[in-house]
Parts: structure tokens; C-alpha cells; sequence
């Protein structure tokens, strides 16, 4: 499992590294863990703002860390006044609140100058606390990176960083309209790779990123891959239950779209890679569904009308149904009433709905970016796609209107392939993690005042 080779870019072959899936135990595991996410928080609706695949992980990487006796306290940015200072999430599972800075109104792109006033606050609970009360921290994005790496610090206790997306990937593969990532991000994140004891990797892909883009020492990188609620995204039903329960025609092709919608997820590819498919075939308009389920995010919110627009200017706004961000049961419920997933996203660090839909037994069409062709097997629980053409993207959803019988058969490997990604094996990956983070940085600390 700890030998990955990755392809770096489209013409270059990255040379062989090897990351180890987790590292060894054998020694003691933290028994509480202090998790940062300032930019966002658990709480949120996963598909509204800046929430996304990413509050997901953190939910579930803390309840199934807890249920293993690693308490967890999540410490995120108070949105709004009315919000208490502690919330407890699941037994073992606290959310902190933090006052930094206004409660509304405040873009992700002005956070930096919030993150003293977000380190005070999480100073502030820590002093009311015993010495040694936290074993560790694990931050997550690069906002949250700088205020674990002071607190890390201060506390005289490891940082384990997971960076969910890096701004110099994302630069690398910008969608057309998109808004570079600034060199202030870029800076920070190189700062917070240097100071980690260790980083969370999704993938290989992101591991070897991590090296070719910000110099990482292999050796601190581990990659483990996240995981999928099994007992919420599942089959259940069927397809024709969940159509059914959503009202959708029970024999329609209904490629779907979930997500934030924003250049960097790439929507409008699929909305013109149905209109190329409506040309070559016009009999398909009267059978064809294609629901958007999301919310404008990141530099979508500056064209927030912009996707019903290009509906409207392709001629497709009779088949495309645009809904609201659902909580993660109606989500399961869409995935499960939808023929086939699209995601023709230009970077996506391993792209968590992926593999949500597949669990709930539905394939997926994907672009060949990121973590992408190890959430999705190739030609048996979907088709990945080089590239964001969406004549690519036509072609690979009309195989499936041509042969209906598809989405059941490569629904059923979706769902068995989805088996593999279960939380629970990613928490005790992660404990792993901080077990080996831990005893490095007394073996250290110990070497130092020898």
C-alpha cells in the first residue's frame, strides 16, 4: 500500500517516491487533539459558501477519532452572534467558536487578517485548561496551518497539517474565468509545510504534489485517503424510490451535478456537454433531466446567475433543474435517483462526492484531475476524462443513454468499489499519524535538552 507512483502534469512523469499509507504505532496515541478549521465550519451545510467536501472530513475524521478515545475539540470562526461558545457535536466531539473579526460579511480572502485575533481566542480557551491538555494539533487549509503552527508551538506539542487544496495546484490548472490563488496564500503554505511535523496527504497524487510544488520532506508525508459515510451513502431503495421520493421521471437519464458551483468545479461543462448531446440527439430532450444542486461559492459568487444564463443561452433550460444546497441524507437521496455523477472539476485534492455517489450505487464521469482517478475506477465505476472538452463529456453520457442497462452494472461496482473507503479505516490511519507525529517530537525534544 506505501509504494505510489504519480503523474505529475500531463507530459512529465514524476519520479518514484514512496509515502507511506500511515505510520507505524507502537507507542502511545494522543488522547485529545485540538482541530482548526478557521474558515469554515463543521456546522455548516456542506455546498453553501466555503463549505464543502472539506467540513465533511472533518465531521467525520472527529466522530470516528472520538469513537476510538482521541477526544477532539474543533476550534472555527464564530459566524454569527447568536452562537454559543461551545456545541457539542457527538460524544467526544466539541466546536469551539472563536470571535475573529465581524460575524458576516467577511470573504475567505480577508480571513488573513483575522488569524491573530483567531490565535488569541484559541490561546484564550487553552489557558483555561491543565498543561498538556491537548497532545496534539491538526489544522486543516492553510489558514487554520498558521494558527496551529503558533499554537503547536507554543503548547510544545506536534502539528499535523492536512492542506485539502494548494493554491500552486490550482494555479496550475486554473479554469477560464477563475481567480489566481494570491502569493500570500502561496507563501503561507510553503511556511506551514516547513513547520509541520507531519502532513495529511488524500492521496499519492497530493503527496508528490506536496514535494514537487513546496519542497516537502517525503519522509513527514502520509497519505490517507478519506473516507464515505457507508451506513448514509448506500443504495438503500433503489433508483426508483429515490426518483420517485425527489420527483423525477422513473425512466429519464438524469446526469446530476452536486457541488459548489464555481469555475473551479466546472458545472457549465457539463451544461454544454448536454447541449452538444441534445443536438446529436434531440429525441434524448424528452427523457433528459439534468438537476444542479448547489450554491454559488469562491469566485462564482461574482456571476451568481451565471450557470442559469448559460443555460438559458444553450437552449437547454427545459431539462436543467437548479436546486438549493440539501443536508447529506437528500444528498444521498439525489445521488441514489441520479443515472450517472459528473464532476468535470480542474482540480479536486481527492473529490469526497465521488466517491458519496458511488457508495449510493450510482457512476460517475469525472475529469482525470487530482484525486480523482483513485476515487473513481476508470471504465468500471465510471469514465474519467482527460481534459474538460465537453465534447469528451457528451460522448462518455451518451453511452449511457444508448445502453440504459450501464448505469446498473457499473452502479453496482461503484457501490462495491466504494466499500474500500470506510471512516473508520481513515481514523485509525490518522491516529497513526499523530502516534508517530507524537513520539518523533519527543524523541526530538529529548535529543534537544540532552
Amino acid at each position: 500500500m506505501s509504494q505510489y507512483v504519480s503523474r505529475l502534469g500531463s507530459s512529465r512523469v514524476a519520479p518514484r517516491l514512496r509515502f507511506p499509507a500511515a505510520f507505524p504505532g507502537g507507542h502511545r496515541k494522543p488522547r485529545r487533539i485540538a482541530m482548526l478549521s478557521v474558515h469554515t465550519s463543521p456546522l455548516h451545510q456542506p455546498g453553501t459558501g466555503d463549505a464543502g467536501g472539506m467540513n465533511v472530513y472533518i465531521v467525520e475524521l472527529a466522530k470516528r477519532l472520538a469513537a476510538i478515545n482521541i477526544e477532539v475539540e474543533i476550534f472555527t470562526r464564530s459566524t454569527t452572534g447568536a452562537l454559543p461558545p461551545r456545541v457539542e457535536l457527538a460524544p467526544g466531539v466539541m466546536v469551539r467558536h472563536v470571535d475573529a473579526g465581524p460575524y458576516e460579511g467577511l470573504a475567505k480572502e480577508e480571513l488573513p487578517a483575522q488569524l491573530c485575533a483567531f490565535t488569541h481566542g484559541v490561546m484564550q480557551a487553552w489557558a483555561g485548561q491543565r498543561p498538556g491538555y491537548y497532545d496534539l494539533v491538526h489544522s486543516h487549509y492553510w489558514l487554520s496551518g498558521h494558527v496551529g503552527w503558533l499554537a503547536a508551538q507554543r503548547w510544545g506539542v506536534p502539528l499535523v497539517h492536512a492542506m485539502h487544496t494548494m493554491a500552486k495546484v490550482k494555479n496550475a490548472a486554473l479554469a477560464e474565468g477563475d481567480t489566481p490563488e494570491p502569493a500570500a496564500r502561496v507563501i503561507g503554505e510553503t511556511q506551514i509545510v516547513s513547520a509541520a511535523d507531519r502532513l495529511i496527504a488524500n492521496t499519492a497524487e497530493e503527496a508528490a504534489e506536496l514535494v514537487r510544488f513546496y519542497e516537502a520532506d517525503p519522509g513527514s508525508v502520509a497519505v490517507v485517503h478519506p473516507g464515505v459515510n457507508l451506513d448514509r451513502f448506500c443504495p438503500a431503495d433503489g433508483r426508483a424510490a429515490a426518483r420517485a421520493r425527489l420527483g423525477l421521471p422513473k425512466d429519464a437519464l438524469i446526469p446530476l451535478f452536486a457541488g459548489r458551483i464555481q469555475p473551479l468545479k466546472a458545472p457549465d461543462v457539463l451544461l454544454r456537454a448536454v447541449a452538444v448531446l441534445l443536438d446529436r440527439d434531440p429525441s434524448l430532450r424528452c427523457r433528459m433531466v439534468v438537476p444542479v444542486v448547489g450554491g454559488p461559492s469562491g469566485s462564482g459568487l461574482a456571476k451568481p446567475e451565471g450557470l442559469q444564463k448559460l443555460a438559458a443561452r444553450l437552449g437547454i433550460t427545459d431539462v436543467v433543474r437548479f436546486h438549493p444546497p440539501v443536508g447529506q441524507d437528500q444528498l444521498a437521496d439525489w445521488f441514489r435517483a441520479a443515472s450517472v455523477l459528473v464532476m468535470p472539476s480542474y482540480s479536486e485534492s481527492f473529490g469526497l462526492v465521488a466517491i458519496e455517489a458511488q457508495a449510493a450505487g450510482t457512476p460517475v464521469v469525472a475529469a482525470a484531475v487530482g484525486g480523482l482517478p483513485v476515487a473513481v475506477r476508470d471504465g468500471a465505476s465510471g469514465f474519467l476524462i482527460p481534459g474538460h472538452d465537453p465534447q469528451a463529456y457528451a460522448q462518455a453520457l451518451g453511452r449511457f443513454a444508448d445502453a440504459p442497462e450501464l448505469v446498473a452494472r457499473m452502479g453496482a461496482a461503484a457501490a462495491a468499489h466504494a466499500q474500500g473507503f470506510g471512516w473508520d479505516t481513515a481514523a485509525s490511519a490518522t491516529a497513526d499519524v499523530y502516534t508517530a507525529a507524537m513520539h518523533e517530537h519527543r524523541r526530538r525534544v529529548r535529543s534537544n535538552h540532552g
